[in-house]
């Protein structure tokens, strides 16, 4: 049986003439609103290659297949940042980590974390102007409770789930957020266990938003906590998974929950969201919503490394990549991407075009037939005619993403070429690292010597798409302090 290593060489071989299948792949039959749902999938610390269709050979992820059996499945899709809060404000605002507000993880006490200002022109706002009903189910994690930047004050009209993506290292959390409420889930105490399952919480709001809201145009951004940390799973769902590989308990003691058997735990995690992902596509076949309504599935950033409990050298998640969660190495912005609409999205199709988290904000207002309304100055374009299959890959657009945390990181890409600069606070004057992404995925070979011109050219636009911040100074980028605005 081939490794999924080497399903990844040949996904990233063969899709870069997938773009020549077209609409090869599509149904004949075109119709529909005009103005399309639009369901957003995302998960949480999901790598790549832990999807039955992106090469995983242990995790059952049956759902997620046909989604992208009957869609589009992207191979260089990549997020906003390598860390949650950041990669989120990409998704919603269509600015990088080089111009967002939110560049890093900022921790409010007692809960919550730094807020996007007032007035942001984030995706809910902007289709909510469309004529959009907008909920947010899950995790938010960009603004406390209270504050300008909790998810009602940025466009959704319906929250309910985690405010703090701290709390949400808990899956049976003692309470959630409805809207600007607290509600209390009986039977949770904050520990291991407990009688209400977030995930699952998740699931039937979900669900209710959709049957709720589908006489309308609606956008559900369906943010899920799986598979964070920490490794916990109803007793039914684990069943699936006993014994079928040795096991290592693990004690808690550094840091999350503990779990007596962290690997079917982890599988068993990945199993139940993708149940709740058919459950959601079941519903929009059962209210005839298919051709009405684009679903996209994503995750947030690569996986996470071995800790809590996770094995991250038994599941891989980002094999074939290097680095991991954190880190702006392929394996830590890569991430999993389908479309799927019937009839507007080709099925069965492969593309290697490049799409990234800046692109959805002004790709999901073109589909809406808001591309005048798109704001100035974003560093996204729409990916819309490549997700249809009217377009082919496009044009090569430079890439840019920085992390101050992790040790500081910054990196660009441009066509075949990427270029990264690492352990910037211990270092300012680090060198750029070059690699040929195209034949060297894995990022193995430092080729910045041979290449003098292409690191200049790279060097460029990572000054060039700098800007500094107050909130997250980086110092080793940001010049004189009378540059900060």
């Amino acid at each position: 049986m081939p490794s999924r290593r080497d399903f990844l060489r040949a996904a990233l071989r063969t899709g870069a003439g997938a773009a020549a299948l077209s609409m090869a792949g599509s149904p004949a039959c075109r119709s529909g609103r005009a103005q399309p749902n639009i369901v957003l999938i995302l998960a949480d610390d999901l790598g790549w290659s832990q999807l039955g269709c992106n090469g995983e050979t242990r995790i059952r992820t049956p759902h997620i297949d046909r989604l992208g059996a009957e869609g589009t499945r992207f191979t260089q899709a990549y997020s906003g940042s390598p860390v949650c809060a950041p990669s989120r404000c990409v998704l919603l605002t269509g600015l990088h980590t080089g111009h967002a507000h939110i560049r890093d993880n900022a921790e409010i006490e007692p809960e919550g974390q730094a807020p996007l200002p007032e007035g942001t022109p984030t995706l809910p706002r902007l289709l909510r102007n469309e004529g959009y009903a907008t909920g947010l189910v899950g995790k938010w994690g960009l603004g406390y409770p209270g504050s300008e930047g909790e998810p009602l004050s940025q466009g959704f009209d319906f929250f309910f789930g985690y405010n703090c993506q701290r709390r949400a290292h808990n899956h049976y959390p003692p309470e959630l957020w409805r809207n600007r409420e607290r509600v209390r889930l009986e039977g949770n105490e904050g520990g291991p266990t407990g009688r209400r399952y977030a995930p699952d919480l998740f699931e039937i709001e979900a669900l209710d938003f959709i049957a709720g809201n589908r006489r309308q145009p609606f956008f559900l951004f369906f943010a899920t906590t799986v598979p964070h940390l920490a490794l916990q799973v109803p007793e039914d769902s684990l069943a699936e998974y006993e014994g079928l590989w040795p096991e290592m308990p693990y004690d808690g003691r550094k840091g999350y929950q503990p779990q007596s058997r962290p690997r079917a735990a982890y599988a068993a995690m990945v199993t139940r969201f993708d149940r709740s992902v058919g459950r959601i596509l079941a519903l929009l076949a059962k209210l005839e919503l298919d051709k009405d309504t684009l679903v996209l599935f994503a995750s947030d950033n690569g996986p996470t490394f071995a800790v809590g409990g996770y094995d991250a050298a038994f599941f891989g998640g980002a094999d074939g990549f290097r680095g991991q969660k954190g880190s702006v190495y392929e394996g830590g912005i890569r991430v999993p991407f389908i479309a799927r609409r019937p009839g507007f999205v080709p099925a069965g199709r492969q593309s290697s075009a490049i799409i990234a988290f800046q692109d959805m904000l002004p790709t999901l207002l073109d589909a809406a037939g808001a591309s005048a309304r798109v704001p100035s100055g974003l560093d996204g374009a729409s990916r819309l005619p490549v997700i249809t299959g009217n377009a082919a890959a496009g044009a090569s657009r430079p890439l840019y993403m920085e992390f101050p945390g992790y040790g500081g990181q910054q990196m660009a890409r441009q066509g075949r070429w990427k270029a990264v600069r690492r352990d910037l606070l211990a270092n300012p004057a680090a060198p750029i690292e070059l690699y040929d992404i195209e034949n060297d995925f894995a990022e193995a070979a430092n080729i910045a010597a041979m290449h003098p011109n292409t690191v200049a050219r790279l060097k460029g636009i990572m000054d060039q798409e700098h800007r500094p911040s107050r909130l997250f100074p980086f110092p080793a980028l940001d010049g004189t302090a009378s540059r900060v605005p």
